[in-house]
């Protein structure tokens, strides 16, 4: 039998060299300087090894220990090597199945469906606020007070939003982690009533429709950069969101069809946005195009490889005098609103404002068939914005547009029958 005594006496050997214990325990010996510890033993008939560490991390008493549980195994008809690759998977399997692991893998899955700054915004919440708590948990034993103990954190710096952000895509991933067999329940719809109300949404400023005629002609007279100016002017024509519009390229715009198409890696509904131009968006593109027609950003910054801020059209709102009245979505609003009230259809407004269609059938009819609504749409909004700048404060084109709206309705109608 080994002692202590024994095995820190012997030297390295000229080659591999068992020192023997007893009931199947050994130490190799190696030339190298290494101690380590084997069982042999016999399962269904055919001799096998199983490691049982190194010399001194595993001492002679707990090698011993070891031997014996395999021993006890053996007689219970178990194999204790199986038992170890068994113990491996398992680790293997645990470290893929925490929640770290299945939330990137989910983040992963639904890039390529999300607007890049969204991803990135849900990826840092992760880092920041999750991972550092409760990632290296194994995501089908993490529990509802855990999570609540991460938000609370989130909720006690005065961000009860952003703790809803994350409650929200937590739930995400555990969704995704049933589908993929990592765990069996989501614990976040325990939830529910554990988290602060959310705080009110403050909807972005806009202007009421009887100060647009005003607010048009201060436009025109911004005295600041023309580009700026082009710029607000076409946040009305278009009424495209700010970012599509200061990361326009000539690439997208036809002026001679006069159409712009945002490609869907612009737009947050990650689908191709088609904005048919009025006669006056196509001249507002041909002042760019005389200042910026060289480079391929139709709106260049300080550097032309890069496009214009985008707090230009912000900060251009403020100098005009309507800093918390107005932002760059108001246009949107604007739009929307007396669009409604000229007496559009809903549908072509809506896919004007490239707002998400969940019916697969309704979308791809409004892409297709909603273009010649929508080409007519946006000229009589031009019109109608002329028509408001010189209306002295009155609103005077609403009246017409209902009557050209019912006129290309009453085509419809007879070109259907």
């Amino acid at each position: 039998m080994l002692t202590d005594v024994l095995i820190r006496k012997a030297k390295a050997p000229a080659k591999p060299t068992k020192l023997m214990d007893e009931r199947g325990l050994f130490l190799m010996l190696t030339p190298s300087g290494g101690r380590w510890w084997r069982f042999r033993y016999s399962y269904a008939g055919k001799e096998k090894l199983l490691s049982l560490g190194t010399y001194p991390d595993v001492s002679l008493k707990a090698a011993r220990e070891a031997r014996d549980d395999a021993r006890k195994m053996l007689a219970k008809g178990i194999d204790p090597s199986a038992v170890r690759q068994e113990e491996k998977r398992a680790k293997v399997e645990a470290g893929a199945n925490t929640f770290a692991a299945v939330a990137r893998e989910w983040l992963e899955n639904v890039k390529p469906k999300w607007a890049a700054v969204y991803h990135s915004d849900t990826e840092k919440r992760f880092e920041a606020y999750v991972f550092p708590d409760v990632g290296r948990r194994p995501i089908a034993e993490l529990t509802a007070p855990e999570l609540l103990a991460v938000l609370r954190k989130i909720e006690a710096r005065g961000t009860v939003e952003t703790a809803h952000k994350v409650a929200r895509a937590c739930g995400q991933v555990f969704r995704y982690g049933i589908a993929t067999g990592r765990c069996d329940r989501n614990p976040t719809a325990d939830l529910r009533d554990a988290l602060k109300a959310r705080p009110k949404v403050k909807h972005m400023a806009a202007l009421p429709a009887s100060e647009l005629p005003d607010f048009l002609r201060k436009i025109d007279g911004y005295d600041g950069e023309l580009q700026t100016r082009l710029a607000l002017r076409l946040l009305a024509l278009t009424f495209v969101r700010t970012n599509e519009l200061r990361g326009a390229t000539w690439a997208e715009i036809d002026l001679d069809k006069a159409e712009w198409t945002i490609p869907a890696e612009r737009m947050k509904t990650k689908a191709p946005h088609h904005v048919p131009l009025s006669e006056q968006a196509v001249e507002a593109f041909r002042m760019l195009q005389a200042i910026n027609g060289k480079w391929p950003w139709v709106f260049a910054g300080r550097t032309p490889s890069t496009p214009m801020s985008k707090n230009t059209v912000l900060f251009a709102l403020y100098r005009l005098g309507y800093h918390g009245r107005m932002t760059g979505h108001g246009f949107r609003a604007l739009a929307s609103t007396a669009l409604n009230e000229m007496g559009f259809r809903p549908d072509v407004i809506e896919r004007q404002l490239a707002h998400v269609e969940k019916n697969a059938v309704r979308a791809a009819y409004h892409r297709s068939q909603y273009l010649e609504e929508r080409t007519a749409m946006m000229q009589a909004w031009a019109d109608h914005l002329d028509a408001q700048r010189a209306a002295d404060g009155k609103v005077v084109a609403i009246g017409q547009a209902r009557r050209t709206v019912e006129s290309q309705a009453a085509d419809r109608q007879r070109a259907e029958a």
